[in-house]
């Protein structure tokens, strides 16, 4: 192979990724425009409600389990 045929297939394959790029960044620049227009759908999954009896088990268990953590804590640290 020349020299000249080695740079014409070069420049050929430099312009063919120029036009690839080209095509991503138009296709990219085309998904972010249309994202920003579009309102934000809200997804079909709802979060429960937890009743206050609910919250205030869970309340007294997490209490529960930072008195037992700190009570343990202490006793490691020093030795």
């Amino acid at each position: 192979m020349s020299l000249d045929t080695i740079l014409a297939e070069l420049k050929s394959e430099r312009d063919r990724l120029n036009q690839a790029i080209a095509a991503l960044e138009g296709v990219t620049r085309g998904t972010v425009a249309s994202r920003a227009a579009a309102p934000a759908k809200r997804g079909g999954r709802r979060r429960g409600r937890l009743s206050a009896e609910a919250r205030q088990r869970m309340s007294e268990a997490k209490k529960a389990w930072w008195a037992k953590r700190k009570a343990g804590s202490s006793t490691k640290r020093r030795g």
